[in-house]
């Protein structure tokens, strides 16, 4: 039996340090650089930015020369028949119904078309490349996006590995005085309902910790999806991950001007503004150039490469400007540049609210930050006078000077101060979170 249970602990030994070898410390700077590389999000961002490049090579293809080859092989069963004059062959007065062509034709050419003037194009080559700029800033914006949810997962988790840890030190700390009440009871020399009220401390201890087990697990696996990281994958956070640096409250904030969502709303009115000359391109005359070159074969047999049995081969060129001048539609333009002009005043309003937004958001997560460090400094206190009262009381109680409800009330006063702290600590955090995205600073946490 004793080797039987030596051979269960030594195999339970090399399970648990193959966990822990599995197990991976994630660090929030973690978290954000496998998020950015591996979520979905990301990913898709970058391949707009790559799609982009494609575009602007889809505009710039108006501007190039455009060749194209034509072919045709034509089969005539009935030809068309014109009526001439008999005059011309020595039949006044008469009509002569005359076929004109032959059974089969074919044409091979090839035409050459350049734009030499034209708006549209032009005003689409610029358009083009503050689209590129367009989807750099929206990657820059996802980015930060991305970061948000991660940090405020990542500290979500650490405030429940808290609580976690405050349960059990409480539990095993409630588990110690119901065995020596229970062994006290078994003597003689204690009541029945101090054993009962710890047993059902001890109980309700369990269950919160199972609760909050449950809720650790599902906060991991949501913080695993939002970083785009297996879900069997373990993980931990490190000991520091709340760390308090108060000298974010007096940084020199930066202007709203410099913020992603302002600079993304600003490149789209540049597109507006181009789409609105793009627009105005239809006031313009259109002047492109043209040239083709080919052959026309005819005859009554398939003139393919052969001049024998009749084919008869002819080539033919032409070199021409396309010349299009606007003159009325009916002010169809003028009606879509007032429209284009009413878009991009709706746009302007939404900048000066975002910039508005921001410069609020910032200021209440200043003081939001400042009520926590308030808040945790009197909940740090606390605590400590929680633990003192705790160990006073745990003292007297064992010396028989206290009653056990007192202890009791006196660890339940003290689990309540360490999570009122906890709580404190992942306000703060948050707030650290939303003064950083107002001030456009999110990236730092990639290197903290």
């Amino acid at each position: 039996m004793n080797k039987h249970k030596f051979w269960m602990a030594l195999l339970g030994a090399f399970m648990a340090l193959g966990n822990a070898q599995a197990q991976e410390i994630l660090s929030l700077s973690d978290a954000i650089k496998h998020a950015l590389e591996n979520k979905a999000d990301a990913k898709k961002s970058r391949l707009e930015m790559e799609n982009a490049e494609y575009k602007i090579q889809e505009v710039r293809s108006q501007a190039l020369p455009q060749l194209n080859f034509n072919g045709e092989l034509k089969y005539n069963p009935l030809l068309q028949k014109v009526a001439l004059p008999g005059e011309i062959v020595g039949q006044p007065g008469t009509t002569i119904m005359a076929a004109f062509g032959q059974k089969w034709q074919s044409t091979g050419s090839v035409a050459l078309t350049q734009q030499i003037f034209n708006q549209t194009v032009f005003t689409g080559l610029k358009a083009a490349r503050t689209t590129r700029e367009f989807y750099q800033i929206n990657n820059t914006l996802t980015e930060e996006q991305l970061i948000e949810k991660v940090a405020n997962s990542y500290y979500d988790i650490y405030q429940t590995q808290l609580q976690l840890k405050t349960v059990e030190s409480n539990l095993a700390s409630t588990s110690r005085i119901r065995d020596v009440i229970a062994g006290q009871f078994q003597n003689g020399l204690a009541k029945k309902i101090d054993l009962d009220r710890t047993t059902v401390g001890v109980n309700n201890l369990l269950a919160t910790k199972q609760q909050l087990q449950n809720a650790l697990t599902l906060k991991e696996n949501a913080l695993k999806f939002i970083i785009g990281m297996s879900i069997d994958k373990d993980i931990d956070l490190p000991e520091d991950s709340f760390q308090i640096n108060s000298a974010n409250l007096f940084d020199q904030a930066s202007t709203t001007n410099q913020r992603t969502e302002v600079l993304l709303l600003q490149k789209q009115s540049e597109l507006l503004q181009l789409n609105k000359k793009a627009i105005e391109a239809d006031y313009y005359p259109k002047l492109s150039f043209t040239g083709n070159f080919g052959y026309l074969g005819m005859g009554p047999s398939i003139p393919l490469f052969s001049s024998k049995s009749g084919v008869n081969w002819s080539s033919f060129s032409g070199l021409g400007l396309n010349l299009s001048i606007p003159i009325f539609n009916g002010f169809l333009t003028r009606s879509k540049v007032r429209q284009a002009n009413i878009e991009i005043q709706k746009l302007e309003v939404d900048i000066q609210d975002t910039k508005l937004g921001l410069t609020l958001a910032a200021e209440n997560a200043r003081v939001q930050m400042r009520n926590s460090l308030v808040t945790i400094n009197v909940q740090a206190q606390n605590v400590k006078l929680a633990s003192d009262v705790q160990a006073n009381f745990r003292n007297n109680y064992n010396n028989g000077l206290a009653p056990l409800t007192d202890l009791l009330d006196a660890e339940k006063a003290f689990a309540e101060a360490e999570n009122n702290y906890t709580t404190a600590l992942l306000n703060y955090k948050i707030a650290e979170i939303q003064l950083k995205k107002s001030e456009g600073k999110l990236k730092t946490l990639i290197n903290e």
